[in-house]
């Protein structure tokens, strides 16, 4: 992504309401991780949720901090490479598809313009159980963890339609430039320097408080660890 974010773009807009996801274990769970591309010019987006979209967990998923979930398509390819399948829109349960940026280049707190709407960049995504049963890959979870490509949540600034295909616009790039690949690896580290941004992280008035809770407990699990 250039310094004005040229490139950025969406390339799928995807909902879904809530159904029942069949489980490895032969159960089901209620979940709307099964989007589909919309159609038409654009959708409207208020300030929890695209039009058609719903959560089959509002307590724990969607909300103000997580009213749209965006996936990198150039993450895509690795995926296929190394699970012998293609993916493309809507494959990892993605409100948006974009194109032009990862989680190494997207920064907590940057701005943008998505049609009339303004949203900003709130926190990484941090997988839970059912994206196993959505994809069926059994240990998708630790495969995304490990490798970072995770995608990102933005909360909504102000309202607006959102079209479902084209440019994105950067209003504002947060002046801290922590990535959403490093508040990622602060929470799952590999090295004591994805926990050096940690105090960095928390000191961000744009990063989410659920993720800022959750550094928290990482905090206090290494301390413990140590002691």
């Amino acid at each position: 992504m250039g310094v004005d974010g040229e490139g950025l773009r969406i390339l799928s807009v995807n909902v879904a309401s809530p159904t029942l996801l069949s489980l490895p274990d032969g159960g089901v769970a209620r979940s709307a991780i099964a989007k589909r591309p919309v159609p038409g010019v654009s959708v409207w987006l208020d300030w929890t949720n695209l039009s058609g979209d719903q959560q089959g967990d509002p307590n724990a998923h969607g909300g103000p901090d997580k009213a749209v979930y965006c996936y990198p398509s150039e993450h895509f390819a690795a995926w296929a490479e190394e699970l012998g399948r293609e993916f493309g829109p809507a494959s990892f349960g993605e409100n948006l598809t974009l194109q032009g940026a990862t989680e190494a280049d997207v920064c907590i707190g940057d701005v943008w313009r998505l049609g009339d709407a303004v949203v900003q960049v709130a926190q990484p995504r941090y997988p839970c159980y059912k994206l196993a049963a959505h994809t069926r890959v059994a240990d998708v979870e630790r495969r995304l963890v490990a490798a970072g490509r995770c995608g990102w949540y933005l909360r909504v600034l102000r309202p607006g339609e959102v079209p479902v295909q084209g440019p994105i616009g950067v209003e504002h790039r947060e002046a801290a430039r922590l990535s959403v690949l490093q508040a990622h690896r602060a929470f799952s580290p590999r090295s004591d320097a994805d926990l050096a941004c940690i105090p960095d992280l928390l000191a961000l008035d744009s990063l989410a408080e659920s993720w800022k809770r959750m550094l928290r407990r990482r905090v206090t699990v290494m301390e413990n660890r140590a002691s």
